[in-house]
């Protein structure tokens, strides 16, 4: 069953905008380096594939934050599965 996962991870940080996006940056390369479909959005980041991966990227990605120096995170997400589930790029297509 196909699954899409929709995270946000907020660093709590007290420095620039740049540093804040830097540490946002080290759960994106989480992401990234899944090999799963993935698409960056301005609030969160949607990634696409088997439930039981999702769920291990989504604690990599909280856990790379903190690594990257952040004193907290807070991670909001969405998860829908389903056996038909569209794909993003299917979903965005008529708006690009």
């Amino acid at each position: 069953m196909k699954s899409a996962l929709a995270i946000q991870c907020l660093p709590k940080h007290t420095g620039s905008k740049e540093e804040g996006y830097a540490l946002v940056d080290a759960a994106i390369a989480v992401i990234a380096n899944s090999g799963l479909p993935y698409t960056v959005c301005p609030f969160e980041t949607v990634v696409e594939g088997p439930l039981d991966e999702l769920l291990h990227i989504l604690a990599q990605a909280h856990k790379a934050v903190l690594e990257a120096g952040a004193p907290g995170v807070t991670s909001y997400i969405k998860l829908f599965s389903a056996p038909d589930l569209g794909s993003t790029q299917e979903k965005l297509a008529k708006y690009r």
